[in-house]
């Protein structure tokens, strides 16, 4: 215990000459947890990266949390701080601008093997996990959704809403909303919440919920971890489908496919047997096949090309659906799903079908993800973008970018698909346009070392650019959605009229603006917390 006292202290010390940092390393190694305070190489190295590889951080040690109390342990640590040091959560590192990283501070590791797994074992095992009569499961903040559907499908439950890639925490999405096909329906993944425990940036370990601290359960539900760590979440679960009946069919005519994607969103409040229960779509902009990474759905026996088919300035638009069933309504799923069909307007010829375990039609990507890794095309620059975008300019945006600054390259999915507006609650901390419909665009894109130009980081990067600025100037007032900025002016014009509230939640729940700082929206502030007779006053040092 010994050597491992001084080798830290050693490490600590050894960064404090090195990048100048004021931490007294004392506060650190006078921190007791369950878990483990690391500052091995590894560790680091693997905290200072995250999915997007476009940026990198210094981070002074990484926390293995061994319970929520180490976590609160280590928040209240930094917000007593004299000298001061940032705290920044981190799941499956799948940020792509450097979200969940932070200089000179402390990353809190809350997914993963060693302590924190050993944490979210001991929340698998515990006393009410899942509860059937409550139909709710309680997750570790950390916790990959792949995991949670595991262990609710045992009780034949699952979650309503989700995102289309499993092996993300539950904190991490919830930090942003977490979207996915079912949002039309069951709205973000943050409306099917019941209850939070929350480490703020005081340090405080609470319970929330609709009813107990409220304001703190709307501000942290896709409040980018401004103002709170996520240790525990309480979702809404229902009955788990055991097979999905999984479409895809094509149009060349893109009012025809919103028209279609705007009709079957406003089915959400029929019975089930008269919708579907996911609805996405994708552009193809590409020549070629039709296949991208998220799925092997075409079959390479039967190739569908662009060429195949009359679309407009080259461009193709597919419509995904499902219908989620048991196996004792198969019987009549046939006549659901032809029924629907015959509402809509697309090719003829393009209807695509596959049927497989609900289970397997969740965990599509992953299966896509695992064919990238054995080509090394997944550790590869990822400059996404993604956009909330008014339904009122859908159009505009499909002529300006679909069919103009993409050109017909890409280097990975582009998704599109509506959402209404009423299924999210506007008490939570996200922003959306300001119309009862708006779509997700999602450019899911990645660099990669080809040899072709327009497949460079430096291109990508630019074209978003250039996609951000023809929005501008067209006036079309599009929200991001996991959204990049590096001035507060931006930040501030992000959020609009919620600005004011935005600020003053984090002047309440993170007054030394010490959480998530690799979000780029508050700068840590350089003053320590005094007694003020049961509240905290801020005493600004020089």
């Amino acid at each position: 215990m010994a050597t491992k006292l001084l080798l830290i202290t050693f490490a600590i010390c050894r960064l404090i000459v090195t990048v100048g940092l004021t931490v007294d390393p004392t506060e650190l190694l006078r921190l007791v947890v369950d878990g483990q305070l690391s500052v091995d190489p590894s560790d680091v190295d693997t905290a200072s990266k995250d999915f997007g590889l476009m940026t990198r951080a210094e981070p002074l040690a990484v926390l293995h949390p061994g319970s929520a109390q180490d976590v609160a342990r280590l928040v209240r640590a930094a917000y007593s701080s004299a000298h001061g040091f940032t705290v920044s959560a981190r799941g499956h590192g799948h940020s792509i601008n450097g979200q969940a990283q932070t200089n000179n501070g402390v990353v809190i590791e809350m997914n993963g093997g060693g302590s924190s797994g050993r944490v979210m074992s001991q929340v698998r095992s515990g006393s009410g996990r899942v509860s059937e009569k409550g139909m709710y499961v309680d997750a570790w903040g950390g916790e990959l959704w792949i995991d949670v559907l595991r262990s609710t499908l045992e009780y034949g439950l699952a979650p309503k809403s989700w995102t289309d890639y499993l092996y993300l925490s539950v904190g991490g999405t919830l930090s942003n909303a977490g979207i996915s096909g079912q949002a039309f329906n069951h709205g973000p993944q943050i409306s099917s919440v019941d209850e939070l425990d929350v480490v703020t940036g005081r340090g405080e370990l609470l319970t929330c919920s609709e009813e107990k601290n409220s304001e703190l359960f709307h501000a942290v539900l896709g409040g980018l971890g401004q103002f709170g760590i996520i240790t525990r979440a309480r979702i809404a679960l229902e009955p788990a489908p055991q097979r999905v009946r999984w479409i895809r069919v094509l149009y060349s005519n893109f009012s025809a496919f919103t028209k279609d994607q705007e009709f079957l969103i406003s089915l959400h409040g029929q019975p089930s047997t008269h919708k579907f229960d996911y609805v996405e779509g994708f552009v193809i902009v590409d020549g070629g096949l039709i296949n991208n990474w998220r799925s092997s759905f075409f079959s390479p026996s039967n190739p569908v090309k662009i060429t195949s088919i009359n679309s407009q300035g080259g461009v193709l638009y597919c419509l995904e659906i499902t219908k989620n069933y048991h196996e004792s309504s198969a019987d009549t799923i046939d006549q659901e799903i032809e029924g629907l069909l015959k509402k809509l307007d697309f090719v003829p010829t393009s209807v695509f079908t596959t049927d497989l375990p609900y289970v397997d039609f969740l965990d599509r990507v992953h299966k896509a993800e695992l064919k990238l890794r054995s080509k090394s095309l997944w550790d590869v620059p990822h400059p996404w973008l993604n956009l909330f975008v008014p339904k009122s300019r859908i159009s505009d945006f499909d002529k300006g970018v679909f069919k103009g600054i993409l050109g017909n390259k890409t280097s990975g999915p582009i998704l599109i698909y509506p959402m209404n507006k009423d299924k999210w609650d506007q008490r939570s901390s996200v922003v959306t346009p300001d119309e009862d419909i708006f779509y997700l665009v999602a450019l899911l894109r990645s660099a990669l070392d080809t040899g072709d130009e327009t497949h460079t980081l430096e291109h990508l990067t630019n074209q978003n650019r250039q996609i951000l600025k023809f929005c501008d100037d067209a006036g079309i007032k599009v929200k991001q959605y996991l959204p990049h900025y590096t001035t507060q002016e931006e930040w501030m014009d992000h959020f609009g009229d919620k600005w004011g509230q935005f600020y003053q939640r984090k002047m309440d729940f993170d007054p030394r603006r010490i959480l998530a700082t690799g979000q780029r929206i508050f700068s840590p502030s350089s003053s320590v917390p005094i007694s003020n007779h049961g509240g905290d006053k801020l005493l600004s040092i020089s």
